[in-house]
C-alpha cells in the first residue's frame, strides 16, 4: 500500500509540473536551458538541507561527457527506466530518515497534533521550510497545498502523519523541479526586445559553479530582492561566495570533472603485478591530487601553472607504499589512514606535480602495463584542449602489447617499431613525445627506472621544447600557453554548462589576459567569470528555440 502511495504522490506531482510548465511558457518566462543534477550535487543538496546523517543509498546512472565536461552532458534530460526506480528507491529512503525518530526532533520545525492524524499546519511548516531550498525557488502557494494534500491523503490512509509526510517528501525528491536545474529567461527591462537570465536562474547558475550546490537562504533571499539584476548586489553575493569555505566543494568539483575522475569508477589493476594498487590507495590517488591542487590554488593562492611543477603534495601510507615512499604510519588499526602533508626533495624525479601523481599515471594506463600514447592523448585533450584522432579501426597494436618480446624490451622500442606503420605515425608522434616522460611510471604509478632489465629512456619534447624526464615534462606544461588557456576554456564551459560557441572567444581571450595579469590565479579567474554579464547571458539561439515550440513538460522518461 505504502509503494502504491509513493507511485500516486509521484504520478500526480509529474502532471502538475506539466500544466505549470505549460501555463508558464509564455508571455513572460521561458526555459532556455535544463540539465540534470549530478550524483554529488543530488547528494549535496541532501546534506544540506537534512545534515551529514541522512544518507543517499542508491546508484545513479552514468553523466554523458560531452566537449571533454560532464557538466555539459547533463544538459541531456533522458532517464532510463531503470534509473527512474533508482531515483524513487532513493527518494524514498531519504523521505523515510527524515521522519524517522533518529532525525524528526530536529529536522521537522513542530509537532503533530496526534501522530496517528493528518496536521496540515505542521505538514505545511515543513513544506514551507524545505521547499524553497529542494526546488531553488519559492513554492508557489498551489505548489504547497499539494505538497500537504498528499501528506494528508496518505496520512488518512495508513494512519500515521510521519509515513504520510515522508510519501509527501519523497514525491518532491523524485519530482523534475528538484531533480533538473531549469535556467529560465525573462524580457530584460534594460534592453527591449532581448532577454536576460531570472534572478533565481542567476541564484542557481552561480551557486553550482562557485559551490556545486543549491543556492542558500542569503542567496535565494537576495535574488528575490533583485540584487543580482544589479552590479553592486551580485558582486556582494560574488565575493561572499568566494571567501566561503564551501568555493573548497566547487573547485574540487570542477578539477574532478575536468581530470575526468569518474574514470577511477572503472580504473583496475593486475593485481599481481601491482599488489600494493589497492582499492584504498585507488580512492587515495584521487584524493591526493584534489588536495594538491586546493592546497596550491587555494589555500597558498598560487600560480595555476605551478601544479605541473610543484613538489608539495600529500600521502597516506598506503599511497606512499605505491610510490616506494618511506612515510611514518602511526595510524591506530582499524582506523582511517591520515594525511601527511610531503614535500621531494628538489632533485627527487617523482616530484614532478600533478602529472607524476597516480591519478593521472595510473588513471591513464592498462590494467597490467603503462602506456605513453594514453598519457600523452590525456595531455593534450585533458590539459591542453587540443582533440587528438582515434586510431584507425584496423590497427594492430600486437607489437606494443608484448611486454616480453626479446627484441623490444622497453615500452620506447615497443613503440618506435610499432609507428613505422604508415597509419599510426602521425598520431603517434603527436602524442608519444609526452607519455614517453613519464616512462619512469608504471601503471600503478610507481616509480621505476628500468623496465626488463633496460634503462628508461624518458626524454621527450612538447611543442618544441625538448625534456629528459617526467619533471622537465612539467616545466614544459609549465611554460605553454596552451594550458592555461585550456583552463580557462573548461572554467567558462564548465560555469556556463554549454558547448563553447563563436560570441564566446573575444570574452575568453578577455579572460585568459587577465588571468595571465593576474598571475594565473584561480579565485581571480572564478570571480571574473562569476561577476560577467556574459555568465548570464541568454542567447538569441536559445530564444529562438522557446519561441519556435511551446515548453512541453520535461519528465523523466
Amino acid at each position: 500500500m505504502t509503494k502504491i502511495l509513493w507511485l500516486l504522490s509521484s504520478l500526480a506531482l509529474s502532471l502538475v509540473f506539466a500544466t505549470r510548465v505549460q501555463a508558464e511558457s509564455a508571455p513572460r518566462e521561458v526555459e532556455v536551458g535544463l540539465s540534470r543534477l549530478t550524483a554529488e550535487q543530488y547528494r549535496q543538496i541532501i546534506a544540506d538541507v537534512f545534515g551529514p546523517t541522512v544518507v543517499v543509498d542508491g546508484i545513479f546512472e552514468p553523466d554523458p561527457r560531452k566537449d571533454g565536461l560532464l557538466a555539459i552532458g547533463t544538459d541531456s534530460v533522458s532517464v532510463t527506466a531503470t534509473g527512474l526506480e533508482q531515483y524513487d528507491a532513493m527518494a524514498h529512503g531519504i523521505a523515510s530518515q527524515v521522519v524517522d525518530r533518529d532525525h524528526r526532533d530536529t529536522l521537522l520545525p513542530c509537532k503533530p497534533i496526534s501522530p496517528a492524524a493528518a496536521d496540515d499546519a505542521c505538514a505545511g511548516q515543513f513544506f514551507a521550510k524545505v521547499g524553497p531550498l529542494l526546488y531553488r525557488r519559492p513554492l508557489a502557494p498551489d505548489e504547497l497545498e499539494e505538497r500537504v494534500a498528499v501528506a494528508r491523503a496518505a496520512t488518512g490512509t495508513v494512519k500515521d502523519f510521519y509515513a504520510g509526510l515522508a510519501l509527501s517528501l519523497g514525491g518532491m525528491l523524485e519530482a523534475p523541479e528538484f531533480l533538473f536545474r531549469r535556467d529560465m529567461a525573462e524580457p530584460d527591462p534594460d534592453h527591449p526586445g532581448q532577454y536576460r537570465l531570472t534572478g533565481l536562474s542567476k541564484a542557481s547558475r552561480l551557486s553550482f559553479f562557485l559551490w556545486n550546490a543549491a543556492p542558500d537562504t542569503i542567496l535565494l533571499t537576495a535574488a528575490e530582492a533583485g540584487e543580482l539584476d544589479t552590479e553592486t548586489g551580485l558582486s556582494r553575493q560574488v565575493d561572499r561566495m568566494l571567501a566561503s569555505p564551501r568555493l573548497e566543494d566547487g573547485v574540487r568539483a570542477f578539477f574532478t570533472d575536468m581530470l575526468q575522475f569518474d574514470q577511477f569508477a572503472e580504473l583496475s589493476k593486475d593485481t599481481t603485478i601491482y599488489p600494493r594498487f589497492t582499492p584504498i590507495a585507488a580512492h587515495d590517488a584521487r584524493e591526493q591530487t584534489l588536495r594538491t591542487i586546493t592546497d596550491h590554488l587555494l589555500t597558498r593562492h598560487g600560480d595555476y601553472r605551478d601544479l605541473f611543477t610543484t613538489s608539495k603534495t600529500f600521502l597516506t601510507p598506503s599511497l606512499a607504499a605505491v610510490y616506494g615512499v618511506p612515510l611514518p604510519d602511526d595510524t591506530p588499526n582499524g582506523a582511517a589512514e591520515s594525511w601527511i602533508p610531503h614535500e621531494y626533495a628538489p632533485n627527487d624525479p617523482r616530484g614532478a606535480g600533478i602529472l607524476a601523481e597516480a591519478s593521472f599515471v595510473a588513471l591513464h594506463s592498462h590494467p597490467g602495463r603503462s602506456s605513453p600514447t594514453l598519457r600523452g592523448r590525456a595531455l593534450r585533450e585533458v590539459l591542453l584542449c587540443q582533440k587528438v584522432p582515434d586510431p584507425p579501426a584496423n590497427v594492430d597494436f600486437t607489437l606494443v602489447q608484448d611486454v616480453n618480446n626479446p627484441q623490444y624490451k622497453t615500452t620506447r622500442e615497443r613503440l618506435t617499431a610499432h609507428r613505422s606503420q604508415p597509419t599510426c605515425a602521425g598520431c603517434h608522434r603527436l602524442i608519444d613525445p609526452m607519455g614517453l616522460a613519464l616512462e619512469n611510471f608504471d601503471s600503478s604509478g610507481g616509480f621505476r627506472t628500468r623496465e626488463n632489465g633496460v634503462a628508461i629512456d624518458a626524454s621527450g619534447e612538447l611543442d618544441g621544447a625538448k625534456f629528459s624526464d617526467a619533471p622537465g615534462l612539467g616545466r614544459a606544461m609549465h611554460d605553454n600557453p596552451s594550458a592555461t588557456s585550456c583552463l580557462v576554456t573548461r572554467l567558462y564551459a564548465y560555469a556556463t554548462g554549454r558547448s563553447r560557441t563563436k560570441a564566446d572567444t573575444d570574452f575568453e581571450k578577455g579572460l585568459a589576459k587577465d588571468f595571465a595579469d593576474n598571475g594565473y590565479r584561480l579565485p581571480e579567474l572564478m570571480q571574473a567569470i562569476a561577476a560577467s554579464d556574459n555568465f548570464y547571458s541568454v542567447t538569441g539561439t536559445q530564444i529562438g528555440a522557446a519561441a519556435a515550440a511551446p515548453q512541453p513538460a520535461r519528465q523523466a522518461n
